[in-house]
């Protein structure tokens, strides 16, 4: 039997630099998409926003925390917490959306709308800054520093 599944990853939490990072670059993003929301829909279209950008971060820190954890274990339950992690963390940003799906604050669409430009737009934004080299496994060497000029 190979020692591939069964051994654990002793380096750095690169999952938990990469979420944070998508959170850090989320914050200044949230007030103008609550305000795109707003002019719509009102103030329940900006709640609506909020409600979605605070599940897309939660889901985000979620995920890197699961797959933290389980890599510190093996590689085994790190490629099942990927893919059922995953399965898991979809459900639950349905339930939380249909938790409060009948709020008299929650408007649909910008709910919907946020919740899908949120996730991508932060994975697609943060490709630029994740590194691809195993010399530097996780962020780009500099990134947090140009993105802190910026």
């Amino acid at each position: 039997m190979s020692d591939a599944l069964t051994t654990r990853d002793l380096g750095p939490a690169v999952e938990r630099e990469i979420a944070s990072d998508m959170v850090r670059r989320a914050l200044p993003v949230a007030p103008v998409l609550i305000v795109l929301a707003a002019i719509p829909w009102g103030v329940d279209g900006a709640l609506s926003a909020a409600f979605a950008i605070a599940v897309v971060v939660v889901n985000f820190l979620v995920a890197a925390w699961v797959l933290a954890a389980a890599s510190r274990i093996s590689y085994g339950l790190l490629m099942g917490a990927a893919l059922f992690g995953y399965l898991v963390r979809i459900a639950l940003v349905g339930l939380a959306v249909w938790a409060v799906k009948d709020m008299s604050w929650v408007e649909p669409l910008p709910l919907g709308l946020t919740l899908i430009v949120t996730h991508l737009g932060l994975l697609l934004w943060e490709l630029r800054y994740v590194s691809a080299s195993l010399a530097f496994p996780g962020l780009k060497p500099g990134a947090i520093k140009e993105s802190a000029s910026r």
